[in-house]
């Protein structure tokens, strides 16, 4: 019996997080349901930032996904549909932003960050080489040469040399 409502108790503590928004829209035709979920995946959302509209649950990518259905039966085209979420939310919407001034950072960034990087690396790889490949003896003057010398030689348990 104990088992029984242990796991009744689980299960209604867990319907909690299984809660999702379904939504159910009618279309005209195979094509503007094809389309909906293309431009639903297209669009991010505003809220939750690194999620499509078609998978967000907040509420804001609901309202998205009403006013695309709305403007679908409308018979708009794609690209109206995302120029008015962009000129409603701003370029951030998009997933794939236009190559434009103002977003050539981010579409430039990374890769010249990656070659900095990579450039950084290479001078450091080629000075390490370029040290390792001198000589020893043409690192230091023949003063510090003949010190050396004089140093290695030295018995360490001579307690009577300088």
């Amino acid at each position: 019996m104990k088992r029984a409502s242990f796991i009744g108790l689980a299960g209604l503590l867990l319907a909690g997080f299984v809660h999702a928004a379904i939504d159910t829209y009618e279309f005209a035709d195979e094509s503007q349901r094809e389309r909906f979920g293309l431009l639903t995946k297209e669009l991010r959302c505003p809220k939750c930032q690194n999620q499509d509209i078609a998978d967000s649950n907040s509420p804001i990518a609901a309202d998205l996904r009403k006013q695309i259905h709305e403007q679908l039966q409308q018979g708009k085209s794609d690209a109206d549909i995302v120029d008015y979420m962009v000129a409603r939310y701003g370029d951030f919407v998009r997933y794939k932003p236009p190559l434009e001034g103002r977003t050539a950072l981010l579409w430039f960034g990374p890769a010249a960050l990656l070659l900095g990087g990579l450039l950084t690396i290479t001078v450091i790889v080629v000075r390490r080489r370029r040290v390792d490949a001198r000589p020893q003896d043409a690192l230091l003057s023949a003063d510090e040469q003949a010190r050396l010398s004089a140093l290695m030689t030295k018995d360490p348990l001579d307690k009577n040399a300088p």
